[in-house]
């Protein structure tokens, strides 16, 4: 059954707008059913042509947009579909007509270069906010087929971002058909499923990815709730160390144990080499992370991939097993608030540099897009580190094939 918001994305197909936009809250049914629109419209419309499917990643756009659809069961008996994962092609025919859709990633300014050339006759651009301006421009110029089409979806980010600018307040200009989705919109999840996103957020993140508004960040990066800070340490667990590498600017290491599947910072080394007034070596930092992690087994260090010398090193003395962390500020952010709401990430009252860094933290108001002040910002780069090498693969592990987009 689909919602009458939904119903809408398929009436688009049969309309005489150029192009949709379809954004607001997580979940709310949009990346799924506008798939399934958007290869009917294209099956119905052509043969012979190419279409793009663009996500920030061509591997996240795989996992979350391909794989999804094809395993959507009575699409088998409405088309015969192949995927030829070296080309990243899906082939989609109905016994008359046969089309080709293309994946592709748009994760930086260099990524327009690997559609120029292409002519489609239309794409769906998922997650399109988070996707540089040259590479959708790009994206849009290679529609060029009569009769094409434009099916762009995403999540609210700042109302400074060139695409809310540019695209949605100039719906009406550029023949744009806009709809905006809550969580309500999707009929597939419950009020219980509901509740459990909305407790996941604070803040903008919560105004954006639960109300769908396209809003600025404020003030401190994290609320400065008492439910996050605990006096409590695990019995047993998984333990991991988190490490911020700097020499002059501070190292920020974190003891993590996860138990139960809450994973506290149990304990901290805080080094700040221009307060001291003295820099430490890799040597002494190391003996450090010895000394954090005690007689513990520790699964993984999970390491600034900037601090190649100090990575080199932990490898070299072969206790410790090291992760390159997943750098991605914004989605690390976006993750540490919701696992600290969630109350799957806690920090021990004794990590007291944490705990300043936390009410210190900041966004930059100046700005006019989603940046962060680089001050007091190491213990909250290697929570950051952790959330999003560690916790979040764990989580995904956990869950089942998503039909929807975050």
């Amino acid at each position: 059954m689909l919602s009458e918001k939904q119903k809408k994305i398929f009436a688009f197909a049969g309309s005489d707008y150029d192009a949709l936009i379809c954004d607001g809250a997580i979940r709310s049914g949009k990346t799924s059913v506008m798939t399934v629109a958007f290869v009917d419209w294209a099956m119905a419309n052509f043969s012979g042509q190419r279409f793009g499917i663009c996500g920030k990643t061509a591997d996240g756009a795989v996992k979350n947009i391909i794989l999804p659809f094809m395993s959507m069961s009575y699409l088998a008996k409405k088309y015969r579909i192949r995927w030829k994962p070296s080309s990243k092609v899906m082939e989609v025919s109905d016994g008359r007509k046969r089309n080709l859709f293309e994946v592709f990633g748009g994760k930086d300014e260099s990524s327009f270069m690997l559609i120029q050339g292409r002519t489609f006759a239309g794409a769906l651009i998922d997650e399109v906010a988070l996707m540089p301006k040259s590479f959708v421009s790009q994206a849009v110029a290679r529609c060029s087929v009569e009769g094409s089409k434009l099916w762009f979806s995403c999540n609210p980010e700042s109302p400074e971002h060139w695409f809310y600018r540019e695209w949605i307040l100039k719906a009406d200009e550029r023949n744009v058909l806009y709809l905006h989705f809550k969580l309500e919109d999707n009929p597939s999840l419950s009020k219980r499923i509901i509740g459990r996103y909305k407790s996941y957020y604070s803040g903008a993140f919560y105004e954006r990815y639960i109300e769908g508004r396209w809003v600025l960040a404020e003030g401190l990066v994290y609320e400065m709730c008492e439910e996050y800070f605990t006096n409590e340490v695990p019995m047993c667990g998984e333990y991991y160390i988190s490490c911020d590498y700097g020499t002059m600017n501070p190292c920020s290491m974190g003891l993590w144990c996860i138990s139960d599947g809450v994973a506290t910072r149990i304990s901290e080394y805080y080094y700040d080499g221009r307060a001291e007034k003295k820099q430490l070596t890799d040597e002494d930092y190391y003996l450090a992370l010895e000394a954090l992690a005690g007689d513990l087994p520790i699964r993984y260090v999970i390491v600034d991939p900037s601090a190649s010398s100090f990575i080199t090193l932990i490898r070299k003395r072969g206790r410790f097993r090291v992760k390159k962390a997943d750098n991605d500020v914004m989605n690390g952010i976006r993750l540490t608030a919701g696992f600290l709401k969630s109350g799957k990430l806690k920090i021990h009252r004794s990590c007291k540099n944490a705990i300043r860094e936390f009410s210190l933290y900041r966004w930059d108001d100046k700005a006019g897009n989603d940046k962060v002040v680089k001050e007091f910002d190491h213990a909250m780069d290697e929570i950051r580190y952790f959330s999003s090498t560690i916790l979040a693969k764990k989580r995904n592990e956990q869950e089942p094939t998503r039909l929807a987009l975050l």
